[in-house]
């Protein structure tokens, strides 16, 4: 009965929010001010974790979506031999369930004789799904057309650069090995192509450089052997295996084979991901402190102006604790209204961006045209309890001084 009591004084204080005749409006406002100062701390918060974590999984897909999870590549700087029994006896592995061969070489590439560039070879038995889910033209085929030039896809970027559409040819010049062929040595091998397929994936690093074509036209333009490869991309059953995947192999194998993650591969990608995450919700949680300020200056102003009604609950028999109790519940009442307001702020709007992308992006800098959002039910859930745990913090001190209150001076009180 006591708490219900406590909670319904609590209630009334909060609905009406105001003062002594002269100043009931201004307390009314400050009292908004804390419940909206919660509410954006929590929404300015949630949105600061959905982004940093939209980031991490979109930099994460994009980098898996041109490397697999694990990478097992020669340390001698050459082609890995015996390609196919290495292959088998690693797809072998509990953890692995798909291991795919890569060769992989500089070459140029030529639209005109003023239209060079370098670009990254990549040949491989099919176009890796994450690129074939992002194509923007033509299809992420490899097969011959009618002059029997095999299917090059390239990113949109470089095709931008060298002007060139879906059905445009293109000659690939690979040096690798000239000095070895004696008097051929000045002339490359070469091999014409047509653009079968455009792909974007707004990773400008990475669709300015790489091409893909079949295994075994980039095995003939490099001069490999049938069981050579550049290195075997293993996709392994879940992320937090990979390197205990990596370890094993490096410890069964060893020199000159080595396997190295794609965390450790592209190191600076995700050490970039991981300040986000370690700064910005530092940085925006000052918002929910600087709201629990605000709700101890407005209890304490609440109590002020409370005072004669304080003494009168005293003289009738609410005792300290009770009354510490009332301004307890005061203040997580505050608190929850302001919790619910800025969760549901920042929900709405995480739904907005998810659907329209109405925060853009400089491509060029953050690898994607819009914020990304990844909604976590672990944030609302975290930040939740955070926020009313420094909102009762926060009404402490003010329900101290209201316990303290002595009840003919707090009648007296004008």
């Amino acid at each position: 009965m006591a708490a219900r009591f406590e909670q319904f004084v609590a209630l009334r204080y909060l609905r009406g929010a105001q003062g002594r005749e002269e100043g009931r409006r201004f307390l009314r406002f400050v009292t908004y001010v804390a419940v909206g100062g919660v509410a954006v701390g929590v929404a300015a918060l949630l949105l600061a974790l959905s982004v940093v974590r939209g980031f991490s999984r979109e930099i994460e897909q994009k980098i898996i979506g041109f490397g697999a999870h694990v990478q097992v590549e020669s340390i001698a700087d050459a082609p890995i031999r015996g390609a196919t029994a290495l292959r088998e006896a690693m797809a072998e592995m509990p953890e692995v369930t798909h291991a795919a061969p890569v060769a992989l070489e500089f070459a140029l590439l030529r639209r005109s004789e003023t239209n060079i560039d370098g670009v990254g070879l990549w040949g491989a038995e099919a176009l890796p799904p994450y690129l074939a889910e992002h194509l923007v033209a033509g299809e992420g085929s490899f097969a011959p057309d009618a002059q029997r030039r095999p299917g090059l896809v390239i990113g949109r970027e470089l095709a931008r650069i060298f002007g060139v559409t879906v059905g445009d040819h293109v000659t690939a010049f690979s040096m690798r090995n000239a000095s070895d062929r004696g008097a051929r040595s000045r002339f490359p091998n070469v091999k014409q192509f047509y653009v079968s397929g455009i792909y974007e994936t707004s990773f400008a690093n990475f669709d300015e450089l790489y091409v893909f074509t079949d295994l075994e036209t980039a095995r003939r333009l490099f001069d490999y052997a049938p069981d050579e490869v550049t290195r075997l991309d293993l996709t392994v059953r879940d992320l937090s295996e990979v390197d205990a995947v990596a370890e094993r192999i490096n410890e069964r194998w060893g020199y000159p084979i080595m396997a190295r993650t794609i965390y450790e591969v592209y190191h600076s990608y995700f050490a970039w991901v991981n300040l986000q995450e370690s700064i910005i919700p530092l940085v925006i949680g000052v918002i929910i402190i600087v709201a629990a300020f605000n709700i101890v200056a407005t209890l304490l102003m609440l109590i002020l102006e409370k005072t004669r009604e304080v003494g009168v609950l005293i003289s009738l028999g609410a005792s300290g604790a009770a009354l510490r109790r009332m301004f307890l519940w005061l203040g997580l009442m505050i608190g929850g209204v302001g919790l619910i307001l800025g969760e549901g702020l920042a929900l709405g709007l995480a739904l907005l961006q998810m659907r329209y992308g109405i925060i853009p992006l400089p491509q060029e800098a953050y690898y994607m045209k819009t914020a990304p959002i990844a909604l976590n039910g672990f944030d609302f859930l975290l930040v939740g309890a955070l926020a009313l745990a420094l909102c009762a913090a926060a009404a402490y001190i003010p329900a101290r001084v209201a316990s303290r209150i002595e009840p003919i001076q707090a009648i007296r009180f004008r």
